[in-house]
């Protein structure tokens, strides 16, 4: 039987996606954001979203495009210092938000994706992220609404001292979304540099991974050697082409670049011949 995970559109692919439902996305800051089937989930109406990602996009791109809609309810995040209005939802009492630290929010998706309930890990402690506290959510007139609850420490031999560790719950979510550079019909997926970091644990944690690809070949076109993630973990994949919009959050060069910049464009226009010669 041939497996074929394709689907026709975006619209078609994130079709079932409901009120309420939880979602692992990819991608790192504007680098593979899934905007295609970002937007698809915008136009579906659904709302009461609970999202894990590294951050939330910025204020017209990525997912901040949901926030601003109010489809989402609560994120899970480990960075979030570029949307004003992500910071206005959350300390207006709009947004639930728990920060995660990065390597454990990586892990935790990791794991969710791999059948592991939870994991012991020493980033944490001695913090409020073990001992609780931290604000999950404001009342909108400055106090807490929502505070984290403590979470179990326990110490371990490593390598013949005592360490503390606090106990971090894996995550599984509903639906998860990635954009790849490539992939085949088998669902198998080359992401392209930073597009990487996240994209492969977000979908792995998804008990539907939908995958939104630049080009889309046929199977054995991609060596195996080369298959970041492996169509095991991916139920659907739709091309979106290569010409599609990417961002950059901040572009950002050296004087150097600058004056080497400015001195080519002077050696060209002194080079450039005078009007009629």
């Amino acid at each position: 039987m041939t497996i074929d995970k394709t689907a026709a559109n975006a619209a078609d692919a994130v079709a079932d996606l409901f009120d309420g439902a939880t979602i692992a996305v990819g991608g790192f800051g504007l680098c593979g954001n899934p905007m295609a089937l970002i937007e698809a989930i915008l136009d579906l109406g659904v709302r009461d979203l609970e999202v894990v990602s590294n951050n939330c996009g910025v204020d017209d791109w990525g997912l901040g495009l949901l926030l601003a809609a109010r489809r989402i309810r609560k994120m899970t995040s480990s960075y979030v210092g570029e949307n004003k209005e992500f910071e206005r939802q959350f300390l207006s009492g709009e947004l639930e938000v728990e920060l995660t630290p990065q390597g454990t929010l990586a892990e935790k998706l990791r794991a969710g994706g791999s059948g592991i309930a939870a994991f012991f890990t020493q980033t944490g402690v001695g913090t409020q992220v073990a001992e609780g506290g931290l604000p999950l959510r404001y009342d909108g007139h400055g106090g807490v609404a929502l505070a984290s609850p403590p979470k179990e420490v326990r110490e371990f031999d490593v390598r013949g001292r005592p360490l503390e560790f606090v106990l971090e719950t894996s995550i599984s979510t509903d639906f998860a979304l990635v954009h790849a550079l490539r992939g085949d019909r088998h669902g198998n997926l080359v992401f392209n540099k930073s597009a990487r970091n996240f994209s492969p644990l977000a979908a792995m944690a998804g008990r539907i991974c939908i995958a939104q690809v630049e080009e889309l070949v046929e199977p054995g076109q991609i060596d195996p050697d080369h298959v970041h993630l492996p169509g095991i973990y991916v139920h659907r994949v739709v091309e979106v082409g290569a010409d599609i919009e990417k961002r950059i959050e901040k572009r950002t060069v050296t004087a150097a670049s600058v004056a080497s910049d400015t001195a080519t464009s002077a050696t060209t226009s002194a080079a450039a011949p005078t009007e009629g010669a």
